[in-house]
């Protein structure tokens, strides 16, 4: 059983940081949406690329309540936290049982 945990605990890790960096995308993004980017740029694009099919689907799902704020970065971000602090937790201590 300790090869599954290891593999759970593996699995883990990996999750986790990919969460985090995404969470740095999505950061990155709101830092950027603050100045005038060149749309052309290859960093923006990417950023744009990576972060649009969540913040969207953010956008459609939860309603806008101030004008001019987007609230989407910060409410995916939340949603980061969470799967974080649940998911890659639980899996954690999954494998912890399990070695």
């Amino acid at each position: 059983m300790f090869i599954i945990g290891n593999l759970l605990g593996a699995i883990a890790g990996i999750l986790d940081t990919v969460l985090y960096l995404y969470m740095l995308v999505i950061i990155a993004r709101a830092l950027i949406s603050w100045v005038n980017p060149d749309p052309y740029n290859p960093i923006v694009r990417f950023l744009y690329q990576v972060t649009e099919p969540v913040l969207s689907w953010v956008r459609r799902t939860i309603p806008s309540v101030a004008a001019g704020i987007d609230f989407s970065p910060f409410i995916v971000i939340l949603l980061i936290y969470f799967i974080q602090s649940f998911l890659v937790g639980s899996l954690r201590g999954i494998a912890i049982r399990l070695q």
